[in-house]
């Protein structure tokens, strides 16, 4: 996995600062789409077949991703093709999306809740965090209901656990010991 950052790095900081002379809101949404599709096993395989060339790669990726790429868009994606590194497209764009919200003062604030969180209270929960994180957030919700109740937030290396699953742990080690 370090090896595919390592490749992605350079790639994205050279695409990030093409964008950011852009629209890079709309640089990160064709990116994404096309590193969903990035991602298909079928469409790698199909990439490395040396019977098959650049062009031909190119157009069912754009097909797969329903886009007309952006013009810098279309010119990073031939020549991730060109060199080989499908594979590590969906590195680089997770690695372009980090600079633009490093750049705009923001981070991924990922929430794992065992219940579903209405807007009202996920406004409530995203402001308590942001003064706790101390940055502004951008939320991600997805329910996991191993938690029991409560909830999990990370926001890049960070992690605050109020579940009921982690206080249970919590208290198992401590009976324990």
């Amino acid at each position: 996995m370090a090896e595919l950052a390592t490749i992605a790095r350079p790639y994205a900081e050279a695409l990030f600062q093409v964008a950011s002379r852009q629209d890079t809101k709309a640089w990160q949404e064709q990116l994404a789409a096309l590193a969903m599709v990035a991602q298909d096993s079928a469409l790698r395989q199909f990439a490395e077949d040396p019977k098959v060339n650049p062009d031909q790669v190119y157009q069912v990726m754009t097909s797969a991703a329903k886009l007309q790429p952006l013009a810098g868009v279309q010119n990073f994606l031939r020549e991730v093709i060109t060199h080989g590194r499908l594979a590590a497209l969906p590195a680089m764009v997770q690695q372009f999306h980090d600079l633009a919200n490093a750049a705009s003062g923001v981070a991924d604030a990922h929430i794992y809740s065992a219940y579903p969180i209405e807007p009202a209270q996920l406004a409530e929960v995203v402001a308590t965090l942001e003064k706790r994180f101390g940055r502004k957030l951008q939320a991600n919700v997805e329910l996991e209901p191993g938690l029991i109740g409560g909830i999990r937030v990370v926001v890049g290396d960070e992690v605050l656990d109020t579940s009921v699953k982690a206080r249970l742990e919590r208290m198992k080690v401590a009976l324990t010991a």
